[in-house]
């Protein structure tokens, strides 16, 4: 993974991140983190509605480098230099980017992105001086164990993120959707209690990434909700997610790894 990052923008740079679905959540939690540890000023756009910006570098996420969305924004960009991050070997996205990085030992068989969507975040993060030997750590001891009466009578999920973690808590939305077709859904923290927490009660679990808002925990206890924000790394808390997204699967007789409706790229018709 290093010998990857260390191919990644450096310190100064204007830099723009896309992707499509979970590479662009990816891409949002590396943005804001890149700017937070004073790197440069980083944008994340959805593929599909990526300006026309002259980045320094414009850097596209797509595990299958397939993706009709994320291949147009390369070809359609005005940054200096554009930069694929797949994780499949001579793939489509190789001919519409300048530089193609390839982590092809954490692609996966499943339609559902889990392996590559963390290496790809730990691969960006460790390019801006975040120590993922933190989330790797605490992924190894399990620290983001959900207690199991948390679990019990809850059918509604809300992810929220404080600061760069709110790319990694509308992932972990999208996860229990495509794996469990579950109702949930992510806001950044401060956000949830403009709104969003009228619908909590008995059925919900707050999930949340990050420093602690004891306030916001609190007021979200109060509507009879359970609170679950693990004091662990954020990278690794999300793997506790994709965890919970197969026992709600399972529970529901449901295969994580072919979700309804879903394919394991989006190739539009008429792209090559």
């Amino acid at each position: 993974m290093r010998q990857i990052a260390e191919q990644l923008p450096g310190r100064g740079l204007r830099v723009g991140a896309v992707g499509c679905g979970t590479s662009y959540y990816i891409s949002q939690s590396y943005a804001s983190y890149r700017e937070e540890s004073g790197r440069g000023t980083t944008d994340a756009f959805p593929a599909s509605v990526t300006p026309r910006r002259r980045w320094d570098v414009l850097i596209a996420l797509s595990r299958s480098g397939t993706t009709t969305e994320v291949i147009n924004a390369l070809g359609s960009s005005q940054a200096r230099g554009t930069l694929a991050l797949t994780g499949t070997e001579g793939s489509p996205i190789t001919n519409s980017a300048g530089v193609t990085l390839c982590a092809s030992f954490a692609n996966e068989r499943s339609v559902v992105q889990t392996r590559f969507a963390t290496t790809a975040l730990l691969i960006l993060l460790s390019s801006v001086g975040y120590p993922i030997e933190r989330s790797i750590r605490d992924a190894r001891r399990r620290a983001y164990e959900l207690p199991e009466p948390l679990l019990e009578g809850r059918s509604h999920f809300v992810f929220v993120g404080a600061g760069w973690t709110h790319g990694i808590a509308n992932e972990a939305a999208l996860k229990l959707r495509e794996m469990a077709a579950c109702w949930s859904e992510s806001y950044p923290a401060l956000e949830y209690r403009h709104g969003p927490i009228a619908a909590a009660g008995s059925h919900t679990m707050v999930w949340g990434f990050g420093e602690v808002d004891r306030s916001l925990a609190a007021a979200v206890a109060a509507t009879g909700a359970a609170v679950h924000w693990p004091h662990c790394d954020p990278v690794a808390s999300l793997v506790g997610v994709q965890q919970l997204g197969l026992r709600l699967a399972a529970a529901s007789n449901l295969n994580p790894d072919q979700p309804l409706h879903l394919s394991r790229s989006v190739v539009l018709d008429g792209s090559p």
